[in-house]
């Protein structure tokens, strides 16, 4: 989780670098599932993205700046997990990423 969570903070702080902005980090419990939301109001992503940003390798990022794995590889640890991971976003606003992991009894 440690993972997931650095890469979605500096992504965020990637969107917001052109201007001061806020990250917000909540979590609940949901049916059954621990749910984690990140939020930040920093540039968004096009619509035309959002169907990519999982995918290995896509990035908008210049390059040397980013190589477009570090969504594809949170999306393989929560997959590992048993969850998923979502995103919403609107350009010039920001994006809101909504994981879901599902409670796991101990035997």
């Amino acid at each position: 989780m440690q993972q997931v969570l650095l890469n979605l903070i500096n992504n965020a702080l990637d969107a917001m670098e052109k201007k001061a902005g806020t990250i917000d980090i909540t979590t609940s419990l949901e049916g059954g599932h621990i749910v984690i939301t990140m939020a930040d109001n920093g540039s968004g992503i096009p619509t035309a993205n959002l169907h990519k940003v999982f995918d290995p390798f896509f990035t908008t990022k210049p390059v040397g700046k980013g190589t477009g794995l570090g969504l594809s590889i949170c999306y393989g640890i929560i997959q590992e997990m048993g969850g998923e991971i979502d995103v919403k976003s609107v350009v010039n606003e920001g994006s809101t990423f909504i994981i879901k992991i599902p409670l796991k009894k101990n035997h």
